[in-house]
């Protein structure tokens, strides 16, 4: 293991990634991998809500897998963990909810808005989902990670395990170092359709292995401004989506500028803007295929990488769960009364 700093971070196996995804976690995730130690975890143990779907959580789990290497997230010198192939993340769950007060995790407002979701439907809330939050503190304080980068509604659950690692360590010793969230870029991703955010479940999302047609399909589709009707009418730039786009993924800072101040008056048309977005996007989605179809060819890459995290995650988590069953009390054949 390297001396370096953790940064622990990850995604539930539910579908593949897009461009939210990319610009609110990604980007940093790839700034930072050379800094830190990175653990990227798939977090499979977190889909109770998708229980009754394990093939699409199986494919996901390759998915997500192939787009971390497609974007260059680099296998060898960071950690591709599979949550549930580190029984230890499910141990040290079991032993932090006994430190996590029920109303704190139905003040947490994320998990408020996941479970009103969830509860709309017929089948309810199960109590996996329920309790996810607490695995998401175990799987932060698991490689004693200092920095986690994430999606803006992710921070609450970065200040909650902030104050498990508080509490622990002053009712049991020093074990958990705090750690710090990270938002990335651009916080909140609107969706194609500009109602909400970017989402998989709400089919408003651009995927990184989306193909140019695609891309071009859906961009041209775009919601834009609904108060203009023609392309002489005065628009508005503020809140409407495409020019969102443009922010984060156009880097001709110089072109997305004079996009919008020809579009504030009324001298540029919705069509010629989306079509310098499709090629904005196309431009940094194409490396990005190119690598994905190379390790889609070599399907025993993606293995090793799945296979090295896995035992680099379990070495991490039982020296993690060594010093905390010590601290509990729980090494019941150490020796210790």
């Amino acid at each position: 293991m390297s001396d370096r700093k953790r940064i622990l971070t990850g995604i539930r196996p539910t579908g593949a990634l897009h461009l939210g995804h990319y610009a609110g976690a990604l980007e940093n995730w790839l700034r930072l991998q050379k800094e830190y130690e990175c653990f990227f975890l798939i977090a499979d143990y977190q889909v109770s809500d998708y229980a009754d779907d394990i093939d699409r959580v199986r494919d996901s789990v390759w998915e997500v897998a192939l787009d971390w290497l497609a974007v260059g997230l680099d296998a060898e010198d960071s950690h591709y963990v599979i949550e549930s192939m580190v029984p230890q993340h499910a141990e040290l769950t079991v032993l932090l909810s006994w430190f996590m007060p029920l109303g704190r995790l139905q003040r947490n407002p994320t998990l408020k808005a996941e479970m009103a979701d969830l509860d709309s439907g017929k089948k309810g809330v199960p109590v996996g989902f329920f309790i996810y939050p607490v695995m998401q503190v175990a799987n932060i304080l698991m490689p004693r990670a200092n920095l986690v980068p994430v999606g803006e509604d992710q921070m609450p659950h970065i200040e909650m395990t902030r104050e498990i690692a508080r509490k622990f360590n002053r009712d049991f010793g020093e074990v958990f170092p705090e750690p710090e969230g990270l938002v990335g870029r651009v916080p909140r991703l609107v969706g194609l359709d500009g109602q909400a955010k970017m989402s998989k479940s709400l089919d408003n999302a651009i995927y990184l292995k989306d193909d140019a047609e695609t891309i071009q399909r859906k961009v041209m589709s775009m919601y834009t401004d609904p108060t203009r009707l023609r392309a002489t009418d005065p628009g508005h730039v503020e809140g409407n989506p495409v020019f969102m786009y443009h922010d984060a993924f156009n880097p001709d800072t110089a072109e997305v500028n004079d996009l919008k101040e020809r579009y504030v008056r009324g001298a540029v048309g919705d069509v010629e803007v989306k079509k310098k977005l499709v090629v904005a996007i196309n431009n940094l989605l194409a490396p990005m295929r190119e690598r994905r179809a190379h390790f889609q060819a070599h399907p025993e890459l993606v293995q090793d990488a799945l296979a090295k995290g896995a035992k680099a995650g379990r070495d991490s988590a039982e020296e993690t769960m060594v010093a905390v069953r010590k601290a509990l009390r729980l090494d019941y054949l150490g020796g210790s009364s």
